[in-house]
């Protein structure tokens, strides 16, 4: 029997929520690939990708275990646009990699009624090949910025750096084919989440 399971890209910009609803969606019976968890394992103590990071961005941006210090690194990256690119450059090809593969395998899967790949830089990754159709999270600004400073004990400052860093919110809404709004209450985005499940899963 062929199987060819739907693959949902879920993205938005940081503070958003997507973990939230993509947590809803696997509570819900989803197949889940992660892109944050696979850039963890690219970068790995020991990695090659790892050890291009620190001949780039010196020994700093390591831990005293030799684990990848994410904190400094994010400092670093958030603050110059041009280190952000070679970040990316050097690691998107084997996260690409990894979740081409995931996905694929659970493509072609008998019994999964949606798989989920939650990626943040989904476009910005140019990515967006990698699924069948994407959902964004849609965020009002003033509340991702209060989310984005209680969550990572940001001031001010330094959270409209990273919100600045990003592709818009609008750019992101025009190319999607799904939107959640999580600007108000969790009661309200998962009641949006079960009418996406219905939409997309339930005959």
């Amino acid at each position: 029997m062929l199987v060819n399971n739907l693959i949902l890209g879920i993205t938005g910009n940081i503070a958003s929520g997507k973990s939230t609803i993509t947590e809803a969606l696997v509570r819900h019976g989803a197949a889940l690939v992660d892109a944050d968890r696979l850039a963890r394992q690219v970068v790995a103590s020991g990695s090659p990708v790892l050890a291009r990071l620190v001949a780039y961005f010196g020994d700093g941006i390591l831990r005293r275990s030799g684990e990848l210090n994410r904190e400094r690194l994010a400092q670093i990256i958030f603050a110059d646009s041009h280190a952000r690119e070679e970040l990316n450059r050097m690691t998107h090809p084997a996260i690409a990699r990894l979740a081409i593969e995931r996905l694929q395998q659970l493509k072609n899967t008998p019994g999964i009624p949606l798989v989920v790949y939650e990626a943040p830089l989904l476009f910005e990754a140019g990515a967006e090949g990698r699924v069948d159709q994407v959902l964004v999270v849609k965020i009002d600004p003033v509340v991702q910025l209060q989310r984005l400073m209680a969550r990572d004990g940001l001031d001010e400052t330094a959270a409209r750096q990273r919100l600045a860093a990003q592709m818009s919110q609008r750019e992101k809404l025009a190319r999607a084919d799904h939107v959640i709004d999580n600007s108000g209450t969790l009661e309200e985005a998962l009641r949006q989440v079960d009418e996406l499940w219905k939409r997309l899963v339930v005959p």
